[in-house]
């Protein structure tokens, strides 16, 4: 397949939850899906206690955000990218009010030097029982 538009799929994170790949490579952009905090070839969800009818009973926003970063982290080596060439994220929380300042901190840790573009939503579900999902865009 060409460089010009090249699916890329990780071997170390969580695979997809539908008909997508990881990433997109369009030129010298790489695109990522929406990343969650899962664990690869499992249904874990770090930070995550769920009931037997698979809904969320707690849920630990700094483990999760620390679990979404490395799947990011995952699949943009396996991409050929790394974590300092990421030029745009958006994140979406499913609770601003509690989730933001604990994700603030967290982004802080990681991106203390050249942060990216940030943009932060607040949705009302994710397709599996997560708290945190982010779409995120580097160059190579």
């Amino acid at each position: 397949m060409s460089e010009i538009n090249q699916s890329i799929e990780s071997s170390k994170a969580p695979e997809p939850v539908g008909l997508y790949p990881h990433a997109k490579r369009v030129g010298n952009l790489l695109f990522l899906s929406g990343v969650g905090p899962r664990e690869k070839g499992t249904k874990i969800i770090p930070g995550v206690e769920l009931d037997e009818n698979r809904n969320i009973i707690s849920y630990d926003i700094a483990v999760q955000c620390r679990s979404v970063f490395q799947n990011i982290k995952y699949i943009l080596e396996d991409s050929g990218s790394s974590w300092d060439k990421i030029v745009d994220v958006t994140v979406f929380l499913t609770n601003m009010k509690d989730d933001f300042p604990i994700y603030n901190k967290i982004w802080a840790e990681y991106f203390a030097e050249n942060p990216p573009c940030r943009t932060t939503l607040e949705i009302n579900c994710l397709p599996t029982p997560i708290a945190i999902e982010l779409k995120v865009i580097a160059t190579f």
